[in-house]
């Protein structure tokens, strides 16, 4: 399995990471109805919740990135390279997202989603 492949799994995994933080020891929250108790979190938790839900939105198109790439035979150094820049930034924003910077958390996002463009266009430059 490549790096690349292993950090699809990483960045499937960031989402459970984040709500882990919005849920755990949250006054009032009430496992049983999940989503009203996330809605009226406040602070840290609020923000973690909306990480979460952001990683869920940017997963697809990195694993389909990542995927496409291997498939098409771009270099596998580079789609490791990356794919494990991605889920660095993604670490990193939701670092930024946490601690409430607003500016930061932006500029790791778009580096990331730019991560995600250059995986799609590396079949580009792969040997046809």
């Amino acid at each position: 399995m490549t790096l690349a492949n292993w950090m699809i799994l990483a960045a499937a995994l960031l989402p459970y990471l984040t709500v882990v933080v919005a849920k755990a020891g949250a006054p009032g929250f009430d496992n049983a109805a999940v989503r009203p108790s996330l809605e009226q979190q406040q602070g840290y938790r609020q923000r973690a919740d909306w990480a979460h839900r952001n990683h869920f939105e940017a997963f697809a198109p990195f694993a389909a990135a990542v995927i496409l790439a291997q498939a098409a035979g771009a270099a596998q150094g580079r789609i490791d390279l990356l794919a494990f820049a991605f889920v660095l930034l993604r670490l990193a924003y939701t670092g930024a997202y946490l601690a409430g910077i607003p500016r930061l958390r932006t500029a790791l996002f778009l580096l990331g989603f730019a991560c995600v463009v250059w995986l799609f266009l590396l079949p580009l430059s792969a040997p046809a």
